[in-house]
């Protein structure tokens, strides 16, 4: 099943590459958790572009369930175009790359620097400018990775930011959790989301839904289908979309939602509801709605349950894309390496 693309090749290699990670990054995550424990920032601002910026939105959530501090993305163009960099004495600046090379967010990096941050890259390539500038790096150790549509990457930069606040809180449960976090994903992977296929091969719009740890991989889905499937596909918290975008969903409308296992499920099962019973096409991934079409899910702590989902939905996607007559490893007008300024 689309073994032949890289997409999907990389995609089912993001198990194994967890797996290194977490054992690579055992002692430097400790060692951080404790210059953290320390620091005690009062602050938290993370930097990041495209699926990176999807990690980060997931790095927010986490960050200020488990340690009460306010969270916030920043803005690179404030850095590189404006030249207004904000205060930031006191703060942890985490900032996500695959490359580390966008000059962007290494305007930003700096600018950060000189207020006062304190500077975390979580980046897979440990010798890049960003690493190097940075006052403490982590490898992502997701290895080479050809496809332009970021999978395993961005599934090592979600695993990372996992072992980085159970580091830091020492949160003995979310370390357990992510113990058994690579044999989950490889049973993630063979899980069959082939009844998405019919449903969404002839789709012209989409909207993706999570809450929560969930609203980042609903970000990552509708770009990942963008850019494989040339499906314009909008993600939205199961809040939000219940405002303006309400109005455009009518019989046959597609919706992918997610839901992880925690207070955010009863909205998401909700909003499905409320979406079926103006006659949408729900395809529904870790919760029940009668009518739905429901994609079989891996039970994990409902921080993980996010990255298996993901996992899943990686793998469809490749068949998507080739059945909607795409080859997700040659998207249209896009390289591997953005270089934003």
């Amino acid at each position: 099943m689309n073994i032949e693309t890289r997409m999907y090749r990389e995609a089912a290699q993001a198990a194994d590459a967890v797996r290194t990670q977490l054992a690579a990054n055992a002692a430097p995550m400790q060692e951080l958790g404790a210059v953290l424990r320390t620091l005690s920032p009062r602050a938290v601002v993370t930097c990041a572009r495209g699926s990176s910026d999807h990690a980060a939105t997931f790095a927010k959530y986490l960050i200020e369930t488990q340690t009460k501090i306010l969270t916030s993305s920043a803005a690179p163009s404030l850095s590189s175009i404006y030249d207004a960099p904000t205060d930031l004495r006191g703060a942890l600046f985490l900032a996500i790359s695959q490359s580390g090379k966008s000059p962007d967010l290494l305007a930003a990096v700096e600018k950060a620097k000189s207020s006062g941050a304190y500077v975390v890259a979580l980046c897979n390539s440990p010798d890049s400018p960003l690493s190097e500038t940075a006052h403490y790096a982590i490898d992502l150790h997701a290895g080479i990775e050809t496809s332009v549509a970021a999978t395993k990457s961005y599934i090592a930069s979600l695993s990372a930011i996992v072992h980085l606040l159970a580091s830091w809180t020492e949160n003995r449960e979310l370390l357990a959790a992510l113990e058994s976090t690579p044999a989950q994903m490889e049973e993630s992977w063979l899980l069959d989301w082939g009844h998405a296929i019919p449903a969404l091969q002839a789709a012209v719009n989409l909207f993706v839904v999570g809450r929560g740890y969930g609203l980042g991989i609903a970000q990552e889905a509708a770009l990942k289908l963008k850019e494989t499937c040339g499906l314009h596909a909008e993600a939205f918290s199961a809040a939000e979309v219940q405002h303006g975008p309400m109005a455009l969903v009518g019989a046959g409308f597609p919706i992918l939602a997610f839901s992880q296992s925690d207070e955010t499920r009863s909205g998401i099962e909700k909003v499905a509801r409320d979406f079926l019973g103006r006659g949408a096409r729900v395809l529904l991934a870790g919760a029940q709605a009668a009518g739905a079409i429901h994609l079989p899910t891996v039970t994990a702590h409902p921080v993980i349950e996010p990255i298996l989902m993901i996992q899943s939905f990686y793998r469809m996607t490749a068949t998507l894309a080739i059945a909607r007559g795409f080859n997700p490893d040659v998207p249209p007008h896009l390289r591997k390496v953005t270089e934003t300024l």
